[in-house]
């Protein structure tokens, strides 16, 4: 197939298996876009290990300023939203200039994901959460290898 855009068919199909993940194992995959920006980035897994990390990162920051601040509610979804942007940020200026193997660049995934990641790295737990997040990523991929052929990659 031509033409297709893969991100959003990407988030479309994430879309799917987040709920389907939900309904059928009662867990999340991390947030509901996440799967599918994670799955076009499967080739390249530094980028996912960045990505967690940053996720893993939020998470700690603002459970320990949770311990000082009072951070609930929408006020904590909002707080794990922006410390993962910033955490984000700051991973992708500073190996801005580093490359990985065979001279591929670096990056966080997206820039909401590790605050998203976060969110449910505090709600339902570390384990649960990466374990459905990469099982999820990879029923993505699939299905996007199916539908428009092994080139899937941004």
């Amino acid at each position: 197939m031509t033409g297709i855009e893969l991100l959003p068919l990407s988030v479309g199909i994430g879309l799917a298996v987040s709920l389907l993940f939900s309904e059928w194992f009662a867990v999340a995959a991390g947030g509901m876009i996440v799967p599918g920006y994670i799955a076009l980035s499967l080739t390249n897994p530094v980028d996912v290990a960045l990505t967690v990390a940053a996720g893993l990162a939020t998470f700690t920051i603002v459970r320990a300023l949770s311990s000082f601040m009072i951070i609930y509610g929408r006020r904590r979804t909002v707080m794990m939203i922006l410390v993962g942007y910033l955490v984000g940020m700051t991973i992708r200026y500073s190996v801005a200039s580093i490359t990985g193997p065979g001279g591929a660049e670096m990056d966080v995934i997206g820039f909401i994901i590790p605050g998203l990641l976060a969110i449910w790295l505090d709600r339902q737990g570390v384990v649960e959460t990466l374990t459905a997040m990469l099982t999820a990523s990879i029923v993505v991929r699939l299905v996007l290898v199916l539908v428009v052929g092994v080139e899937v990659s941004i």
